[in-house]
């Protein structure tokens, strides 16, 4: 039986529900189900809203989605062009190894080309040896010598010396207290 050829577009506002069902199908394989607070509003307004923060690509198989890519611009100030910066991407399970990632991968590189960055970046868990054996073989450079830096809920809010700002809801808010050096020494003990 023959394999229904992979297409790819660009997501659209009548999209919304596959985007909100493959991030909650990427929290469930990264483990952070618990983490995810994303809702079909929140993605309306912020991908396809007046003020649009990130772009997505489609991937289907014989009309079924079965992938996405969630990206947007960042600029480098070293190499004084934008780049392209891939926030999500996922392949539900029963289709990963038959080149869905590798043709969102390949389209995110048409588009970064198209315009002008200078480079494609994005993160990958550690314990996703998978992914990381893919992007090696595609020439990508993990860069071990960067890390993450992520400010979230409270602390977000203590630096802004803002009181009565909008609060991430309380499931985003307790996973990410930052915590003193000298406290975390304590917990490793």
């Amino acid at each position: 039986m023959a394999v229904a050829r992979l297409t790819i577009r660009r997501g659209t506002r009548r999209d919304v529900p596959t985007i909100l069902a493959l991030i909650r199908g990427l929290a469930e394989y990264e483990r952070l189900a618990h983490e995810c607070v994303a809702t079909a509003a929140g993605i309306r307004r912020d991908g396809f809203g007046p003020r649009r923060y990130f772009e997505t690509l489609i991937c289907r198989r014989g009309g079924r989605p079965i992938g996405f890519a969630l990206y947007f611009f960042t600029y480098s100030t070293f190499l004084a062009r934008p780049t392209l910066y891939l926030e999500d991407l996922f392949v539900t399970p029963g289709e990963r190894g038959h080149g869905a990632g590798r043709a969102l991968l390949r389209a995110l590189a048409r588009i970064a080309l198209g315009r002008r960055c200078g480079r494609m970046e994005w993160t990958v868990l550690d314990w996703n040896r998978p992914a990381i054996r893919v992007y090696r073989h595609l020439g990508a450079a993990l860069r071990r010598d960067w890390i993450l830096t992520r400010l979230t809920g409270r602390p977000l809010v203590r630096l802004a010396g803002v009181s009565g700002a909008r609060r991430a809801p309380a499931r985003a808010r307790s996973g990410g207290r930052a915590r003193s050096p000298r406290a975390s020494a304590r917990r490793r003990r």
